[in-house]
């Protein structure tokens, strides 16, 4: 009668390493006492998801504060969903925004001790294990047809019974191992399946580093763990890559709780001590007024790639998610004066369990602060780099006439709180076209208060013109101003204009908006003094005289 052994060894007839060599070959790591490891662990399938990148930065996050190891491992061996490109691209996204793997898979090679980390060239690794399961009776080879697991399906649906490949319907681990050997002698095609001895009417607790205790039903359904293309499934394979890499804390999406049982037996029923789990909680979008998942189909935010094309600055979208991930960070922000997300003691305990909603006015809100912080060389080389993918009307300006640009680009930001008009790079060029002659003379007609006439409008105009100080400091330049205005009838002070409106034109922030519209075309713009200290006396004149 033949062992179970002698089924391993039928199957796998190369595999001469065990366990223990894997043991030697991968050790504990040497890493102070309290320091993480954790890995971002993505399937090359397509673009870098936002919550994808949010389960990188809390797993990036938790291994650096605990002076720990972050890794990036390739979870590809779904070779018909992988798409060719898309693991350098999702790297080079995550680069963008500062997550660069201690150790992991990298476009031009793996850098570690503990790879390879691409899951595809790890086969023999987990052959070793599978073995080992086989020679154990804890796995066994399926020669199920596709037809002859729909049969299963069927009769199950029919008669309204749980699903699945488990006791009385895991047809093929009633096999003797004879009959096993027979059938691959005889070269039937089969799959390899972990043996569960778990009870589904039974429950298994653990311990979520984010929900605290978590009870499901124990998983009782022998699942596939190598498929007949010869590579693992994600449940065993995962399994095998955190024992060996030594992964401490998994951080993933809320959608694979579920699956945790599985996971948890496995590593049990290979005598291994398995890693915490945190389980994140999903960012949400309100539809019609019901919360629901981020879209890759419906959602351009769904796609790192949409915030920086619109060229948001990545440290921006990093502090909105860590305001996602920790309900304490906005009131550390304030005390602290400070959006250095490396500086906040980040706690899975802080978590929220329900999806948080992606909110644009919050994003908006953090980065509008971010790029107001980052210092003026360090924004105007980030705008470039940029404008050179995205913008070439903007490359264009800024390629023209750099030192004009960056003057613009400056405007209010060498101030104890400086302006915050831009949200990302792309709001740039919308909000300053009235620098530019060309655009400026496109615009329409200028929005004038109707209750003033054009006579009076282009003799003010032009006497502002003339009597106005160029090339002094804020204060002189705007007495200047006061005093034609007072010249031409408006209120200097506002308790004057209230007290008799009749007899005044208007009051002085009325004057100051006919000058504003005049020069930059518009009610709102940025300090008008520094406008025209940027735009230069001639272009100034040229415009007050000749906007009506």
């Amino acid at each position: 009668m033949a062992t179970y052994l002698d089924l391993a060894n039928l199957l796998f007839p190369d595999v001469t390493k065990t366990i223990d060599d894997l043991e030697k070959e991968y050790p504990l790591r040497n890493l102070p006492e309290g320091a993480q490891v954790t890995r971002f662990a993505p399937s090359p399938t397509g673009f870098l998801h936002t919550g994808s990148l949010f389960t990188a930065f809390i797993a990036y996050t938790y291994a650096k504060q605990s002076q720990g190891v972050y890794m990036f491992r390739l979870e590809d061996t779904d070779t018909k969903r992988t798409i060719a490109g898309s693991a350098d691209e999702l790297i080079d996204q995550l680069a963008e925004f500062g997550i660069i793997a201690d150790e992991g898979y990298f476009p031009d090679g793996d850098k570690g001790a503990y790879g390879p980390y691409q899951q595809s060239v790890r086969a023999d690794i987990y052959k070793v294990v599978i073995k080992h399961l086989i020679a154990e009776g804890k796995a066994y080879p399926d020669f199920c047809s596709a037809e002859d697991l729909q049969k299963i399906r069927d009769f199950q649906e029919a008669n309204k019974i749980l699903p699945g490949y488990y006791g009385p319907y895991a047809r093929d681990r009633k096999l003797t191992v004879d009959e096993q050997i027979e059938k691959i002698k005889a070269g039937t095609p089969w799959v390899i399946r972990y043996k569960s001895m778990g009870d589904h009417d039974k429950k298994i607790k653990f311990k979520d580093a984010i929900r605290g205790e978590l009870e499901l039903a124990d998983n009782d359904v022998d699942i596939v763990i190598m498929k007949s293309d010869g590579l693992p499934t994600y449940h065993f394979a995962h399994v095998v890559d955190d024992h060996f890499m030594r992964t401490t804390v998994v951080t993933r999406g809320e959608e694979w709780i579920p699956s945790t049982p599985i996971h948890i037996q496995l590593f049990r029923d290979l005598g291994w001590k398995g890693p915490k789990y945190a389980h994140l909680p999903v960012i949400m979008k309100l539809d019609h007024g019901n919360k629901r998942k981020l879209s890759k189909r419906k959602d351009p935010e769904a796609a790192v790639s949409y915030f920086l094309k619109a060229g948001y600055p990545p440290k921006g979208l990093l502090v909105y998610l860590m305001s996602i991930a920790n309900s304490n960070f906005e009131e550390w922000t304030i005390a602290n004066k400070s959006l250095d997300v490396s500086k906040f003691t980040f706690a899975f305990k802080k978590m929220s369990l329900d999806g948080a909603l992606f909110d644009e006015g919050k994003l908006n809100y953090f980065c509008k602060e971010v790029l107001a912080a980052t210092p003026k060389e360090e924004l105007l080389k980030a705008v470039k780099e940029w404008a050179e993918k995205n913008s070439p009307s903007l490359l264009k300006k800024m390629n023209d006439d750099l030192e004009y640009f960056s003057k613009i680009l400056n405007i209010e930001k060498d101030r104890p709180n400086p302006r915050k008009d831009y949200a990302k790079y792309g709001d740039i060029e919308p909000a300053t076209w009235f620098f530019y002659d060309d655009e400026f003379e496109k615009h329409p007609e200028l929005p004038f208060n109707e209750k003033y006439d054009k006579a009076f409008l282009k003799e003010f105009m032009s006497e502002v013109a003339d009597k106005m100080l160029y090339g002094a400091g804020e204060s002189e330049w705007w007495n200047s101003v006061k005093e034609v205005a007072a010249a031409k009838g408006f209120a200097i002070a506002n308790k004057d204009y209230k007290a008799n409106p009749d007899a005044y034109k208007g009051n002085i922030s009325d004057a100051a908006e006919i000058i504003r519209i005049a020069i930059t075309g518009q009610k709102d713009s940025p300090n008008l003094h520094e406008v025209i200290e940027i735009l230069g006396k001639e272009r100034v004149m040229k415009r007050l005289k000749n906007a009506i």
